[in-house]
């Protein structure tokens, strides 16, 4: 596994009393550093719920960072989390929150990590999403304001409103900084690493999990992962239920999507995308796809009907996908509150991640092709909006990201890894969770990765060691840049 040298290991074993030679022996087996521990919070809460907090907060934010003359505001969504910072000097993870709205500080690793830091957790909800919308319409021309540059701005904007809240209730200097620490997964992953990259002087170091930093015209690697997560047998049987599907298509449409619970998907390509998605989502948990199909296909069954059932009981029944969300007619709907819309808008613009159809060997229809994307992207947001992927890639880099103290994870099983940063470079380890069911986040969102599980348990993943291999390494990541900080002379004092 790449990366993994860490810092910090200093150990106190010697204690007078056995409570404290089991917190010692406790600090040992996790091999972390004592120079951020918060040593009072060490005991799990009794009762954990889904969410740390829930509680908002609201700060006026800048509509346009770029523009000299434009100085109109909107009202951003917010979240704080004090419960385990070590005031005044503590650290504050900065939890990035991405393309949907933001109800809350979810209690998934993130809180594991805070309570061994001492830190506080800030988590600002992306601009448009959510109830932090500039606009009560989101025509493509009010969209305009929507891009990850703009969000960059925005984090940074309101991370110094926030410093300087804070000195403001401690009544110490303004001067002074605490320790600030990015942490994000998927495309916030990538904020993450953008963050750093953009406003090194603005944090100690960044998370990015499941960073998907590389902006993809023509994503063909994510069929070919699904495929290879799959396993070979599962594999061909969902390349029959492909092909069996296409034929039904041209037969009697309106029967197979009445089959599969998505009448309203009036376009063939929505409906084709809509099943490829439904595979997809079973990486967290391959089981729930492949034992019925490849149970039905030893039996000499059909095929077409278990997938059918899978996606209605498992795809849309329990992880909640809706099926509305893959129709291009609910698509153009500008009322604000869809957050479909935004993520497409920001696909169609600036990243792509189009996941089209291999060449060859493909498990979703050859019909999810560049073409399929084009028009909706034309047909939803009008002639004007094209995905500048190279541009965004100029931008940041791409995988060849020159940034530093960002560390980088992503699960074996996780198609979207290969827009991630795969290969360790100096300052920047990339580290993998390899196991079965090891997906999107793992690190931070253990097995399953949806629904949540209760500070990021990993006791459902294949493998627990492999998490736990990962967790630890990015802990003494954690300790070492955040003590970089304190060794450059910041105006912060440790304790």
């Amino acid at each position: 596994m790449p990366g993994g040298s860490g810092a910090g290991k200093n150990r106190k074993t010697s204690m007078a009393t056995t409570l404290v030679s089991f917190v010692a022996l406790f600090i040992a087996h996790i091999s972390y550093s004592s120079a951020y521990l918060n040593s009072g919070l060490l005991q799990h809460s009794s009762a954990p719920n889904n969410f740390l907090t829930k509680e908002e907060h609201w700060f006026n934010q800048t509509l346009d960072h770029f523009s000299p003359y434009d100085h109109r505001k909107f009202q951003q969504r917010y979240y704080e989390f004090l419960d385990y910072f070590r005031s005044p000097n503590g650290p504050i993870f900065l939890k990035i929150c991405g393309e949907s709205s933001c109800n809350g500080i979810s209690n998934d690793y993130l809180s594991v990590l805070a309570k061994k830091f001492g830190a506080a957790i800030v988590s600002p909800e992306h601009r448009y999403y959510g109830r932090s919308s500039p606009f009560k319409s989101h025509t493509t021309e009010n969209l305009k304001y929507l891009s990850s540059k703009q969000a960059l701005f925005d984090l940074a904007t309101f991370r110094q409103f926030y410093q300087d809240s804070l000195n403001q209730k401690l009544n110490r200097s303004k001067d002074i900084e605490n320790p600030w620490f990015v942490i994000g997964v998927s495309y916030p992953g990538a904020l993450s690493a953008w963050f750093r990259l953009k406003f090194p002087h603005l944090t100690c170091g960044s998370l990015a999990s499941s960073a998907v930093v590389l902006a993809v015209y023509n994503f063909t690697e994510f069929d070919q992962q699904i495929g290879v997560s799959a396993g070979p047998e599962c594999k061909a049987v969902l390349q029959e239920v492909t092909e069996l599907v296409e034929k039904q298509l041209t037969l009697d449409r309106n029967a197979l999507k009445s089959l599969f619970g998505a009448s309203e998907l009036t376009i063939d390509g929505d409906f084709l995308y809509f099943l490829a998605d439904a595979a997809v989502i079973a990486y967290g948990n391959p089981d729930k796809l492949c034992s019925p199909l490849v149970e039905a296909k030893n039996a000499g069954r059909d095929v077409v009907e278990p997938y059918a059932s899978y996606v209605k009981d498992f795809f849309i029944g329990s992880t909640g996908f809706k099926v509305e969300t893959y129709n291009q007619n609910y698509l153009k709907n500008t009322t604000s509150g869809s957050s479909d819309r935004l993520w497409w808008f920001q696909v169609c613009s600036e990243v792509a991640y189009f996941q089209v159809a291999p060449a060859n060997d493909s498990i979703r229809s050859s019909q999810v092709n560049t073409k399929y994307h084009l028009d909706l992207c034309k047909n939803v947001f009008g002639d004007s909006v094209y995905p500048k992927v190279d541009v965004t890639n100029v931008y940041y880099g791409g995988t060849k990201i020159a940034g530093s103290k960002i560390v980088f994870t992503n699960g074996s099983q996780d198609p979207w890894r290969h827009a991630s940063k795969q290969t360790s470079s100096p300052d920047m380890p990339s580290l993998v969770v390899t196991c079965y069911n090891c997906g999107h986040g793992t690190d931070l969102r253990g097995c399953p990765q949806s629904p949540l599980s209760i500070e990021g348990d990993d006791t459902r993943c294949e493998s627990p060691d492999a998490v736990n291999k990962v967790r630890q390494q990015v802990t003494e990541y954690i300790d070492l840049w955040l003590s970089e900080c304190q060794s450059d002379a910041r105006s912060w004092s440790s304790v």
